[in-house]
């Protein structure tokens, strides 16, 4: 069964990336429009899906729509229906002794799967940017989110179909194990494979594949805060880092505090009590916020290095910034880290000497999107060095080819 899907999938990208770019555009918009007229479809299999999860579960908020986060998603197809089209970008023009003229030119992956867990979000991101960038995507969602996905797909397929474009642009895998499998080891029918998860996915997807995969998604995040930091700047900075959405890859983990600001501690986290924020400290920072700071326990060697995904956060004090840099070449996990600080010198050198995706300078690391960004979606954030790194948006979603033309040469 799988193969045949593939099979159709692969077909299908051939189609999608020879239309017209403002047809890829138009048929974004309208998958758009009929998100918002068909909001109510999608709300229902939502529910489905919610009804069988622990409200409390920290996973509950990523896989909950709204009619306002619809609206969001459809606004956001929208823009990057507007993007300019990442095909046929020029990246090299050149033309060698010989006279052979060569051009690197972007061109459509072809067809990239994604894994993914209770996000249905994601399965219209991943779409949109794969049909603009002239992909076909297959998708392989959570079984927590199993209806929601079903009803977004579709959805799209039936506005494809309306539209002439093949609906096999886009494939929804069943929500199993065994389909995991038949992704990673499709090769030759799909081109890449993008893990959005945990470590656990990331690392399975990783050991597993036999087709070519981007790490994304997994974020132990630090934000330190210097002993030249602004008070006032560090809480709000602190407090959006952690509390904005805790189950996504960029909320904040580890809070270092620098050992000459601990006495200003209990005000650079008292904003996260009005969110019920547990804090692992450790014993200097313990000792600080003992008695002023309402959820507390001692700190343990596993609270650092721990993506909570859960309004739960480790601190720890350290004595330098260069405590501050060998904690994060440690414990993170290259996606975002913070700093706040005054000093120019200790932020260059935070910026210069990080080791991540994303290095953030008096701003939270909740920032680490495509959209907030520019990039209109993303279909991940990456934490390898080859080749894409960071949110992908459309260009990540290209790679290229050369064209070569001669007139008649001949190599010796």
């Amino acid at each position: 069964m799988s193969k045949a899907l593939f099979e159709a999938a692969k077909r299908a990208a051939a189609q999608t990336a020879l239309l017209p770019d403002e047809v890829r555009a138009a048929a974004l918009c309208a998958v758009a429009d009929a998100i918002e007229a068909q909001s109510a479809d999608i709300l229902a299999a939502n529910a489905e899906d919610l009804a069988r999860m622990d409200p409390q579960s920290p996973l509950y908020d990523r896989l909950r729509l709204s009619p306002e986060r619809l609206s969001g998603i459809a606004s956001d197809m929208r823009h990057v229906s507007a993007l300019p089209s990442p095909l046929g970008r020029i990246l090299d023009d050149r033309t060698l002794p010989n006279g052979l003229h060569l051009r690197k030119v972007s061109v459509p992956f072809g067809v990239i799967g994604v894994i993914y867990e209770a996000r249905p979000n994601v399965t219209f991101d991943v779409f949109a940017l794969c049909l603009r960038s002239g992909n076909a995507c297959v998708l392989k969602g959570g079984s927590d989110a199993d209806a929601s996905n079903r009803a977004a797909v579709t959805l799209i397929r039936k506005v494809l179909a309306g539209l002439g474009i093949p609906p096999e642009t886009v494939t929804l895998l069943p929500p199993t194990h065994e389909a995991v499998g038949d992704l990673l080891g499709a090769v030759g029918y799909v081109d890449l494979v993008i893990p959005r998860g945990g470590r656990r996915l990331i690392d399975y997807v990783r050991d597993h594949a036999k087709v070519p995969c981007i790490e994304t998604g997994a974020g132990v995040v630090n934000t330190y805060f210097d002993r030249d930091g602004d008070l006032e700047t560090g809480r709000r900075i602190v407090c959006n880092a952690k509390t904005r959405r805790v189950s996504v890859c960029n909320a904040l983990d580890c809070l270092l505090v620098h050992e000459a600001r601990l006495s200003d501690l209990p005000a650079l986290v008292a904003p996260l009590a009005d969110h019920q924020v547990l804090l692992y400290a450790d014993e200097a920072a313990f000792a600080a916020l003992q008695g002023n700071y309402p959820l507390l326990e001692p700190a343990t060697p596993e609270s650092f290095g721990t993506e909570y995904m859960d309004y739960k956060m480790a601190v720890r004090t350290v004595p330098s910034l260069e405590e501050a840099l060998a904690h994060i070449a440690r414990f993170g996990s290259g996606h975002s880290e913070s700093i706040v600080t005054a000093s120019e010198e200790a932020a260059r050198r935070f910026q210069r000497e990080v080791d991540a995706a994303c290095v953030y300078v008096n701003a939270p690391t909740s920032f680490t999107d495509g959209a907030q960004f520019g990039l209109g979606a993303e279909i991940g954030i990456s934490t390898q060095k080859l080749g894409a790194r960071g949110p992908m948006g459309l260009a990540e979603l290209t790679t290229y080819k050369w064209l070569i033309e001669g007139n008649g040469q001949i190599r010796p």
